[in-house]
């Protein structure tokens, strides 16, 4: 059911620094602008990773969900895992009818596509999004 990796969602206290790490990681000049997506709270960049990407997240300010995952790991780390799926609503259904709960309903994400986030509880202790494929996972 779940398609490619899309990303791995890192969180940060600043993208300006994580981006400069990541692109000399990589030996990248793959660095997406940062933009906001004040109705998640935080500032989002892509970060080219070979066959993925690296989403660096940001809070826009303290009521921010990632402020708090901050305020725990106060140097940032991994925030989630994202795989794309052809159809957002089955796979959903699908997990739902196996006990997996979403965290919310599905809304737009980072790429302009749908994505759900999967309880941590039900995936093994791992945060996961699900991303409705742009190109319906073709």
């Amino acid at each position: 059911m779940f398609g490619r990796l899309n990303h791995v969602g890192v969180a940060t206290p600043s993208i300006a620094r994580a981006g400069e790490h990541y692109a000399a990681l990589f030996g990248t000049e793959a660095v997406g602008t940062p933009f906001d997506l004040p109705e998640q709270g935080v500032k989002v960049c892509f970060v080219d990773a070979g066959n993925t990407q690296v989403e660096l997240i940001e809070p826009l300010d303290d009521a921010s969900p990632v402020a708090g995952f901050l305020q725990r790991n106060p140097a940032g780390g991994q925030h989630h895992l994202c795989f794309e799926v052809a159809d957002l609503d089955a796979a959903i259904a699908d997990l739902a009818s196996r006990g997996v709960r979403a965290l919310g309903p599905p809304r737009i994400g980072a790429h302009g596509t749908r994505i759900v986030f999967l309880h941590p509880r039900d995936m093994g202790g791992v945060l996961i999004e699900l991303m409705e494929a742009p190109d319906g996972g073709h």
